[in-house]
């Protein structure tokens, strides 16, 4: 019979994987490669979250490696912007192409419909190689070739086809402006790699968050049938206490379930959230406080974690020099844990908001 993990030892071999039972004492660059893909819609959140797992972080050491071309932004997995090492980009990309194309096909299939994919690509390619653009200018542009279809549908089929990253100045902290993209080629000066399939998205998956089954790596990737994938690597099996089938790498540790878990600030959107299925997913927060962290709109709000669960949210206004820490608890905790997360909170306020000339920490329990 395979050996059954509890709840909390699901949790804190996740949290150790994702750095988070200490700030580990690695570069931003390394930490991005353990994490495999940092959701990145929104530019700030990769930041709060390489601060939150690492020791010593900046600003500038995120910012120097965009601007270096050493780690990228650009859609991956389910669809979504994420930020990546550049190697990891070039790697990745392939194996998740089928799944982009048919996300592509299920949203924007009207829109679409008789528009030949390749020459789509063919044709945004050397756009967007002759200089980047945002994906309205490349809508517009691809619309003197199809009159007839929807800009917004031409740009995302050519986001979706090819690889497409977000350069700099998108992602750098404190900066606005809209994205302006070019191909991963163009930008880093060298093709995508070939050979890499499911099985080694899987191994990384798992170094990253296992363990895991197989509808938690489809829930992060949006891949489909990788169950059978799965069953036929080289790979230990476990239970959940509910009874889901999970996987783990043979030469990996798990850390004891007893295992003290600190204080952490994660930030919105953080991959924390995202990836696991429902079955798996109450191992970093329990389903009932999903409803409010979770927003109709597809917000992911920033939470809180005391003793390794999402236990509130928090969030940052400023206003006038001044900023204001607000943290709403989804039930009472310890004094001792409450003095920790003024603590850490102290850093965030220190981390987010440096040149604030007055700061506070407020709490609102439920």
């Amino acid at each position: 019979m395979p050996e059954v993990l509890s709840r909390r030892a699901l949790n804190r071999a996740t949290l150790d994987r994702q750095l988070l039972l200490s700030r580990a004492e690695v570069s931003a660059l390394e930490a991005v490669r353990r994490l495999y893909g940092m959701q990145a819609q929104a530019p700030d959140p990769p930041y709060i979250g390489l601060w939150s797992r690492l020791a010593g972080f900046t600003h500038e050491e995120l910012a120097r490696l965009l601007t270096g071309r050493e780690v990228v932004r650009l859609v991956l997995m389910r669809s979504t912007i994420h930020l990546v090492a550049a190697s990891d980009a070039l790697a990745m990309r392939p194996p998740l192409a089928p799944m982009l194309v048919r996300i592509l096909r299920n949203s924007h299939g009207k829109g679409l419909e008789g528009v030949d994919l390749d020459e789509l690509a063919a044709v945004g390619r050397a756009l967007v190689e002759e200089r980047p653009m945002t994906l309205r200018e490349l809508g517009d542009l691809l619309r003197q070739k199809w009159p007839e279809r929807d800009p917004a549908a031409l740009a995302v089929g050519v986001r979706n086809t090819l690889a497409l990253v977000q350069v700099p100045p998108r992602g750098i902290w404190g900066v606005g402006g809209q994205p302006a993209h070019t191909t991963i080629e163009a930008w880093l000066g060298r093709p995508q790699e070939e050979g890499c399939g499911p099985e080694d998205v899987i191994r990384r998956y798992l170094a990253a968050y296992g363990p895991a089954g197989a509808m938690d790596v489809q829930q992060w990737s949006g891949m489909t049938r990788l169950g059978e994938v799965m069953r036929r690597m080289d790979l230990r099996v476990f239970v959940t206490e509910d009874g889901a089938e999970v996987f783990d790498l043979p030469d990996v540790t798990r850390p004891d379930p007893a295992t003290p878990a600190p204080v952490r600030y994660l930030s919105e959107y953080d991959n924390m959230l995202l990836s696991f299925a429902a079955r798996t997913r109450t191992r970093i927060m329990a389903d009932e406080h999903r409803p409010r962290v979770f927003t109709v709109n597809g917000i992911i709000k920033a939470t809180v974690l005391v003793d390794g669960f999402v236990r509130g949210m928090w969030k940052v206004t400023r206003k006038r020099g001044e900023a204001v820490l607000e943290v709403e608890l989804f039930a009472p905790v310890s004094g001792t844990e409450r003095a920790e997360l003024e603590r850490e909170g102290a850093r965030v306020l220190d981390f987010v908001a440096p040149r604030a000339t007055a700061r506070d920490i407020r709490f609102r329990e439920a």
